[in-house]
């Protein structure tokens, strides 16, 4: 045999090294998304984690369900959570229970939810806020100013706004439970 022909059967790979790698990647995935949870762990996994920043929240002011105007700066002295949403958004409403389940546990803390819909008509939001039962304020945004002032079009996204009017924590995705009292629930605590 001579050099050459040596030389190319000892580069020829053998498949059994990448496929063993992929089933057992596979078989690590099979078992991690087959494991029992709890609703809350699922939950947990399923939510993103916030992005801490810290800048002056932006002016805003839009109209509430009643037809008033109302603006952030409103809210001074509370610790203020915006939820840019939508009616025809899936996490959006996956996320309005645990939204109105934290606020109704925190309100009495100094805490509020501002629930700002992207875009739907005040006939069209209403069913949906009714059917929630939310009782925190939602004003509606036809011309999406809250996406553009917060410079984040995808929905839902959530600002939450310290006493002082700084924002803290930007979230862009789903939020649950945990990750509220994880991040929301120290700044209620802390004196304005």
């Amino acid at each position: 045999m001579s050099k050459k022909k040596y030389r190319r059967k000892s580069q020829k790979s053998s498949p059994i090294l990448p496929v063993a790698a992929g089933l057992l990647l596979i078989g690590f995935a099979l078992v991690f998304m087959t494991s029992p949870r709890s609703d809350d762990t699922a939950k947990s996994l399923s939510s993103v984690e916030p992005v801490a920043v810290s800048f002056a929240a932006p002016e805003l002011s839009l109209e509430n369900m009643n037809g008033q105007t109302e603006s952030l700066a409103d809210y001074r002295d509370l610790v203020v959570l915006v939820n840019n949403w939508a009616t025809w958004c899936p996490p959006c409403k996956a996320e309005m229970p645990t939204l109105s389940a934290y606020y109704n546990e925190n309100k009495s803390k100094g805490f509020t939810i501002i629930a700002i819909e992207a875009g739907d008509s005040r006939e069209a939001v209403s069913p949906f806020v009714q059917s929630y039962q939310l009782e925190f304020p939602v004003w509606l945004d036809p011309n999406r100013s809250a996406l553009r002032a917060f410079g984040n079009g995808t929905l839902p996204n959530s600002y939450v706004i310290d006493r002082s009017g700084t924002v803290r924590y930007a979230w862009t995705g789903e939020i649950s439970k945990a990750m509220l009292e994880k991040y929301v629930s120290p700044l209620l605590a802390e004196d304005s």
